[in-house]
């Protein structure tokens, strides 16, 4: 392939960043949608049960998530070293405060379980929740201000212009409607698995107005990139719109599995609704990498530095991806839950203090 896209090694490295996007939207965007339900969760002794689901499903596989992020960043600085320098330059206010909410939700979603004060907690409890929600959002301005020709190629002194728009405000607001969506789809197997007949339709309600929500605010994103992205909307609605119209199909089979209690499959739909969206936003923006900026390969690094970075991804897959694959599956199983339970396991539910409760259990909430 040539022209503005360049290389096949330059398509394929911009292809393992949709991958990494795909993977990270749907593993750690769970964990972020956690902690927007978390948040919202209420108070008494239902929202103290469904804050517990939260955490059993959140861990441990929270922390290996951001392995995508880092995943991302790397494909990025090494493949596309002048989109890296124009993007971390132009969105640096956004970026910067999205990696401080990841250490932040980090800090409170582990202090809350080993601190003692109840008003401790609640703060700790509230840094995890509102880190959660900022997070999300403010990545979803970064997205929204490339997909608009916002980042240029040569730095300015303007850090505000290139994020504070429209098309980002709307786009951070699409990324936490589709966390808590991704996570309340998660999040009702799990109570199913689990036998919590309350919790299932507790967060079966929340997954189906996250739902709609997602999709009307998406639909309202895609009409205003009519104005502010026209090439990007001409192709969502051209040689993308398979794929839009694929997560359209898989978000209302969600709700009809939702609403007939049938939940085998439903949490593969929900994936597919979410990843097709980013798909096709490859595929619309497609040959350009940053529109205004660069091109695919005006952007990449030379080809021996490519295929260098494609061999060390492949060997990653082959040594890493396994792993991974085997901590998700036992995830999904309950086996580390059942590890977790057992008595005098420090942080399981067996531990003496209570303190630990559910902070080591498996679950679903941010698995495959």
């Amino acid at each position: 392939m040539s022209g503005a896209g360049g290389s096949p090694a330059t398509v394929t490295a911009a292809a393992m960043l949709l991958a990494g996007g795909s993977a990270y939207a749907l593993l750690s965007g769970a964990d972020f949608g956690g902690g927007i339900w978390d948040l919202l969760a209420g108070r008494g002794e239902r929202g103290a049960r469904l804050r517990e689901l939260i955490d059993t499903s959140m861990t441990p596989v929270w922390e290996a998530n951001h392995v995508w992020l880092v995943y991302l960043l790397v494909i990025l600085w090494t493949a596309f070293p002048p989109a890296f320098s124009a993007i971390m330059t132009a969105l640096f206010v956004p970026l910067s405060a999205s990696a401080l909410g990841i250490v932040l939700r980090g800090i409170g979603f582990a202090f809350r379980h080993e601190v003692r004060r109840f008003r401790s907690r609640q703060l700790a409890g509230a840094l995890f929740a509102g880190a959660s929600l900022a997070t999300p959002f403010f990545l979803g301005t970064v997205v929204g201000a490339i997909v608009s020709g916002r980042v240029p190629a040569r730095p300015r002194d303007d850090l505000v212009g290139a994020w504070v728009n429209p098309t980002s405000m709307l786009t951070g607001s699409l990324f936490v409607l589709a966390c808590a969506y991704v996570s309340a789809v998660y999040l009702v197997g799990d109570a199913a698995r689990r036998g919590e007949a309350g919790l299932v339709r507790a967060f079966e309600r929340r997954a189906a107005v996250a739902a709609v929500a997602t999709g009307g605010l998406a639909a309202a994103t895609l009409a205003w990139l009519s104005r502010s992205a026209p090439r990007v909307f001409a192709n969502l609605t051209g040689r993308a719109l398979p794929l839009v119209a694929l997560s359209v199909a898989a978000g209302l089979a969600v709700l009809v599995a939702i609403w007939r209690h049938r939940y085998r499959g439903v949490r593969a739909l929900a994936g597919l609704a979410v990843a097709a969206v980013l798909w096709g936003w490859g595929l619309a923006q497609y040959p350009e990498l940053v529109p205004g900026a660069y091109t695919l390969r005006a952007a990449s690094a030379p080809n021996a530095s490519l295929l260098a970075v494609l061999a060390i991804l492949g060997i990653a897959a082959v040594t890493v991806g396994p792993a991974f694959a085997v901590l998700y599956r036992l995830q999904q199983r309950d086996a580390l839950a059942a590890h977790a339970s057992a008595p005098g396991n420090p942080g399981g539910r067996g531990d003496p203090g209570g303190r630990g409760r559910g902070r080591a259990a498996g679950g679903g909430g941010a698995g495959p």
